[in-house]
């Protein structure tokens, strides 16, 4: 059990005087330990001196009968003597007070020389200590021998004794008056103590009426002869006024406790009623009990209006059709409208307190953390247009994501606001489809009568032509060119009819020089023959895509008859296959050596019925045709002129096309270069 405050007093006071007292009394018995022995040592040899001038005489005349008479009578007449004997010169007994005969070794453990008046040692018997003194005796610078006495210490002990008790006494009577003494102080501090405590668990308790202070004998009002019933310290018998606000009374301070204390110190009130520490300290604990009771009012009447606001707040969040988040800088959900929720299609306390990684799939989580990052980095808002897909089919949404700024400079959260648009995104694919519509639409007759009746008489005739020629002959092949490519310009009339309707594509799985491979077989010849040389170089990895083979097929026939339309004749096509640089995407370039595009042109060669031909040598169809294949397989292409690539330079123009790498099918390990299906 822990000693309380008063008992820890207690025994601090008891341990403070006891230690003193401990070292008084070691002190004083050191002292009174050499000053007695130093006393013994003094007397002993005084008498030692006394007694060697009575014993010159007799020693001179060998008088040993008056020798022995002397050191009997020193025996004799002091109690404490316990021996005495006297040695000549060269250190043998004369006389001595033994009865049992002269113990030899006791003539040889106390030695003095000439110079010393005399010398004291203390010796042990076995049955007791004994103050053994030698004094020499001298004639006229002469030793004649040397004086020996036995003193024994019983007496000095006695007087040691009875000094020690009288220091042990006093010590005792000094810590026990120290103790009613410290009662008599303590008793008012530890009542005071005890009181501040309690109040202090009730107050921990929630009760913050309690009053630690002391009632004063007189109070404020009666000292001053107040009668203002509106003042704050009125009838505060516990509070005292210097820390009350608002008192008034004609010398004080307007204000709190720090701006009025230094003139309520020189006021009478306060030289009267205050008090020593222990009392300004539970003054001080009423004034502050009843001061958080006052910020504890004005906190929860804050609550509840902030309360207020918040529940108006949400509500008006709730009512509107846009989505609103807040999420602070670690990407926590803090609030969510119930438009977010009906999004995700979850309640708000499954929302609220998580991140991201919670709430979306993986890829996307990812997407928005990052460019929740680079908000909270750089401070500048995010707008954009996404693409999500969810149980009830896709959604567009556009998006608006600004930082909230607080006190400090960097931002301590987002707030994100958005509205779903898959309705206007409808609305301006159908604007966009009927605008095609209505271009396709003035060019459909023309297209039907100009192009797909003479493609029909070509393919009849050369069909007519493979029956009558010999199947081995070169003739023969070069007719089944005609065939085949007359079939082409076929596809071509058909993606043409295409561009103005949606059509549903033959998704497959392939890799991508398989498709440039088979159009190099189409055009190879027809290309040498114009001495229009190609040149490849192909990533050594397989680039799998996943589309329609034909069309993509289309979009290099397309690109490659551009650049032998610019090169005319004499020559070089380049094309390059790679990945980018994230490796995700598949690159494919056509580069040629031709006359390039004029920078005028660049802008609006992918336009349809744009060419930059005569008018008997193109429709200005194909760029716009293969532009929309690219992009119905989620790609681009884009348009140099002089090209990027070091092959060529100054002149010529070069095609990139990128296209999106099937992902699932470099994780199977797919190498399948000129496979048809996925």
């Amino acid at each position: 059990m822990k000693l309380g405050f008063r008992s820890k007093i207690y025994a601090g006071l008891f341990s403070l005087v006891l230690i003193q007292g401990l070292i008084i009394f070691v002190w004083i018995s050191q002292v009174m330990k050499t000053s007695m022995i130093e006393e013994i040592k003094n007397r002993g040899i005084s008498s030692g001196i006394s007694l060697s001038a009575k014993i010159v005489e007799p020693m001179l005349a060998m008088d040993f009968l008056r020798m022995q008479i002397l050191v009997n009578e020193a025996v004799a007449l002091e109690e404490d003597i316990l021996y005495t004997f006297i040695l000549d010169a060269m250190g043998n007994p004369l006389v001595h007070t033994f009865k049992d005969g002269f113990p030899v070794d006791l003539k040889t453990v106390n030695r003095v020389s000439d110079t010393q008046k005399g010398s004291m040692k203390l010796l042990d018997t076995g049955d007791q200590l004994i103050y053994d003194y030698a004094v020499p005796v001298f004639i006229n610078q002469n030793r004649l021998g040397t004086l020996r006495f036995g003193l024994i210490r019983t007496r000095a002990e006695k007087m040691m004794n009875q000094l020690f008790l009288s220091a042990v006494t006093t010590i005792v009577l000094s810590v026990v008056l120290a103790l009613v003494v410290g009662t008599l102080l303590l008793n008012p501090i530890t009542r005071s103590i005890r009181r501040l405590h309690e109040s202090s668990e009730k107050v921990a308790r929630g009760n913050l009426d309690v009053k630690a202070a002391p009632v004063l004998k007189q109070n404020c009002w009666e000292i001053r002869g107040c009668t203002r019933t509106d003042c704050p310290a009125y009838q505060q018998h516990h509070h005292r006024c210097w820390y009350l606000a608002g008192t008034l009374c004609p010398t004080c301070v307007e204000g709190d406790y720090a701006k009025k204390i230094a003139s309520c110190q020189q006021c009478k009130v306060y030289k009267k009623c205050s008090g020593d520490e222990i009392q300004s300290l539970a003054e001080s604990f009423d004034a502050m009990t009843l001061s958080v009771k006052d910020n504890l009012s004005d906190l929860e009447n804050a609550r509840n209006v902030l309360n207020e606001q918040k529940l108006l707040l949400q509500t008006i969040l709730d009512a509107i059709p846009d989505f609103v988040t807040l999420q602070d800088k670690d990407g926590y959900y803090i609030s969510v409208n119930k438009a977010f929720c009906r999004l995700l299609n979850k309640d708000r306390d499954e929302i609220v307190g998580k991140q991201n990684k919670d709430l979306f799939l993986q890829a996307h989580a990812a997407q928005y953390d990052q460019e929740d990052r680079r908000i909270l980095e750089t401070g500048e808002p995010l707008k954009k247009e996404s693409r999500i897909k969810g149980k009830e089919g896709v959604k567009w949404l556009h998006l608006i994501k600004i930082p909230v700024f607080e006190s400090t400079d960097s931002p301590s959260g987002l707030v994100a606001s958005g509205r779903d648009i898959t309705q206007v995104k409808a609305v301006q694919d159908q604007l966009n489809h009927a605008q095609k519509l209505e271009s396709i639409g003035r060019l459909a007759a023309g297209v039907a009568h100009e192009i797909n009746t003479p493609l029909g008489i070509i393919l009849g005739h050369a069909q007519l032509l493979l029956e009558d020629v010999e199947k081995d002959g070169v003739v023969y092949q070069d007719i089944t060119t005609i065939v085949k490519q007359t079939k082409i310009c076929s596809r071509i009339v058909a993606d043409l009819l295409n561009f103005s309707r949606t059509s549903e594509s033959e998704i497959q799985r392939f890799d991508i020089h398989g498709v440039i491979e088979d159009v190099l077989d189409m055009v190879e010849h027809t290309f040498s023959l114009n001495h229009v040389d190609i040149q490849t170089e192909f990533s050594t990895d397989p680039l799998t895509v996943k589309g329609d083979r034909d069309k993509l097929k289309q979009v290099f026939i397309n690109l490659l008859n551009n650049a032998f339309d610019a090169i005319g004749e004499k020559g070089t096509i380049y094309i390059q296959t790679s990945r980018s640089d994230d490796t995700k995407d598949i690159m494919i370039s056509v580069m040629d050596t031709g006359h390039g595009i004029a920078r005028e042109a660049l802008e609006k060669i992918f336009d349809p019925f744009y060419s930059t031909k005569g008018p008997d040598k193109g429709t200005g169809l194909g760029l716009s045709v293969t532009f929309g294949i690219i992009r119905e397989h989620r790609g681009d292409i884009k348009a140099y002129s002089p090209p990027k690539s070091k092959q060529v330079q100054e002149t010529g123009a070069e095609f990139v096309v990128r296209l999106p790498m099937d992902a699932t099918a470099e994780k199977e390990g797919y190498h399948g270069k000129n496979s048809g299906s996925g």
